[in-house]
This record gives C-alpha cells, sequence and structure tokens, in this order.
C-alpha cells in the first residue's frame, strides 16, 4: 500500500472501527492494512490505534492526526471532482468561525439555510471572540469584523456594521446623557476588552479622535457588556448588530451618535486554496443571500416608518 492508501485506510478504521472493513472497501487483505497502519505509526514516531480483544479506538494522537488526514483527503478528492467536473455540490464537512454574538445572531440561521439547501453537507461551527489561526486550527471559513491586514488570506467582504455607544435609559436619567465625547471622562464606562485596544476608542467628527478611557468595569464577552449596560451600570461601545434587539424594545438607547465612526467591513476569510471549495463558495453564497434579504427587509421596514409618519 503507498502512503495514500495508507491514510485512507486509517481513515475508515476510525470511521468503522474495524481493519477487516477499511480491507473490504480497498479492496485489499487485512494483513496489507495492518502493515500499513504500523509502517505509518512506526514513521510518524506515535501510537495512532488502541487495540483490545474486544475494542479498537483512536488515541489522543490519532485523534489530531485523523482530523489533518480527513481533511487532506478530502482536499484531495475535491481536486479530482474539480478536473472531472463534479465540483457543484458541496459535501463533507466546512468548520465555519465566527464571533459569539455574530454567530448566534446571523452565522445560526446562515448555517441552518446552507445545511437544508445541501444534505450531503455537515458544518462545524464555532463561535469564539478571540481571532482564530484558520491554518493552524483546522477552520475553512472564519467570519471577521474589522478591516483586514495584508494577508496570504482571500476575504469576501459581506456585509459592513457600526461601532456604538448604548447606555439604559435609567443609566441616563440618573446620570444624564453626554453631549460631548468629553463628558465620557465623567461617565461609568463598560469595556469589552476586544474592543478596547490599549484602552482606547475611536470617534469621527471630533478634534480628537482618538480618546484613553478609564473602564469601571472590563468583561470578556460582548454579551456582558450589553447585559451590564441594560442593567444600568453604565455606557458601552459594542458593534451596532449586537444591540439591534434591546434598542428597538427600548432597553438600551444610542448615545453620542454623531460622532460614530465609519462602518467596519464583515468579511469571510480563508485560505487561498480553499477558494474554489464547493463548500467554501456555498457558505460565502448563502451568506451574500441572507444579508441581500435583510437589506432589503431593512429598506421596506424603512419606506413602513416613513409612510406612518407623514400621516
Amino acid at each position: 500500500m503507498d502512503r495514500l492508501d495508507i491514510l485512507r485506510a486509517f481513515a475508515l478504521i476510525a470511521e468503522h472501527s474495524s481493519f477487516s472493513e477499511a480491507a473490504r472497501r480497498l479492496n485489499v487483505s487485512p494483513t496489507a492494512v495492518s502493515r500499513g497502519i504500523a509502517s505509518l505509526e512506526e514513521s510518524l514516531g506515535v501510537v495512532l490505534l488502541r487495540r483490545t480483544t474486544r475494542s479498537l479506538t483512536l488515541t489522543s494522537e490519532g485523534e489530531t492526526y485523523l482530523e489533518r488526514a480527513s481533511r487532506a483527503l478530502e482536499e484531495l478528492n475535491a481536486g479530482a471532482r474539480e478536473l472531472r467536473g463534479e465540483n457543484e455540490e458541496p459535501r463533507g464537512l466546512l468548520v465555519i468561525s465566527a464571533p459569539l454574538v455574530f454567530g448566534r445572531i446571523h452565522m445560526l440561521r446562515i448555517v441552518d439555510a446552507l445545511v437544508r439547501m445541501h444534505e450531503r453537507l455537515n458544518v462545524r461551527l464555532m463561535t469564539t471572540d478571540r481571532v482564530v489561526r484558520i491554518a493552524e486550527e483546522g477552520i475553512d471559513v472564519a467570519a471577521r469584523i474589522a478591516e483586514l491586514p495584508d494577508s496570504a488570506l482571500r476575504a469576501q467582504k459581506i456585509w459592513e456594521t457600526r461601532r456604538v455607544l448604548v447606555a439604559s435609559p435609567d443609566y441616563l436619567g440618573r446620570r444624564g446623557a453626554p453631549t460631548e465625547i468629553a463628558h465620557l471622562a465623567s461617565h461609568d464606562l463598560i469595556s469589552f476588552d476586544a474592543f478596547a485596544p490599549n484602552g482606547e476608542w475611536r470617534f469621527a467628527n471630533v478634534e480628537r479622535p482618538i480618546i484613553r478611557i478609564s473602564p469601571r468595569l472590563v468583561v470578556n464577552a460582548a454579551d456582558s457588556a450589553i447585559d451590564a449596560a441594560a442593567e444600568g451600570v453604565g455606557i458601552t461601545r459594542v458593534f451596532c448588530y449586537q444591540v439591534a434587539e434591546r434598542v428597538t424594545n427600548g432597553s438600551l438607547v444610542h448615545v453620542l451618535e454623531s460622532f460614530e465612526p465609519p462602518p467596519v467591513p464583515i468579511s469571510l476569510v480563508y485560505q487561498a486554496n480553499r477558494a474554489r471549495s464547493p463548500n467554501v463558495r456555498a457558505l460565502i453564497e448563502a451568506t451574500k443571500a441572507y444579508f441581500h434579504e435583510r437589506a432589503s427587509v431593512d429598506r421596506r421596514g424603512a419606506s413602513l416608518l416613513d409612510s406612518q409618519a407623514s400621516k
């Protein structure tokens, strides 16, 4: 067996917990499979499979290697399908990373539509507010909300959002609403640390666009900052989509709107070698369709409000 067949055998053994089943599917003898796996383990210097008389399981090293091997096999299979003109149907596993709140509010809906549309596609959605390392962590596509630096990664802009200041009506009733950026110095501020690198907040339409803040409360998740603001703890700075529902129901209100900085792009980021992947293309198209429909709904809502206001 060559190295590629050994990798296929390893993946099949992990899937079916059986050397004989892997041999049957590859049309080789169980002995050949056993020798191939032994050769693979020797070359890697680790044990991949834990064998007993009653069970066959992966070691922790085997689980790590299986993830990489499966991705390599899928990439090779995708290349073969592309050459055969069979690349139109997404299939297999698509691993997506997204910020926590963005994942909950938007990406879950996009993924739901995606898996309904493509029956042979499976999705693993990871939500985290840290910046993931796409190649090292096995991520196919990551949603990023930021101006992106130049890199070897590909990026597809799908939408944009704004950074906004919000507070509860109760807090503003007690402390008064600031009307100038300088007034923030006398207010209780809630900082979500991913939004305030070096303890700075940026603004527009002001002589000093960057101010250093002294937060009363620092949290590590946007949800926590939003909850604290809604409870009247102080003023926080988040993305507008994260508080849209609370602003609509009146539990939070915008502060210093005329000083908001320019919109921030939301992009899907992926490795260049995944650009032709049907899974990646399907996600991009589903995401574009989702936000196109959302923009249409927003425009219809604005037209309805204008119509009502004129009566």
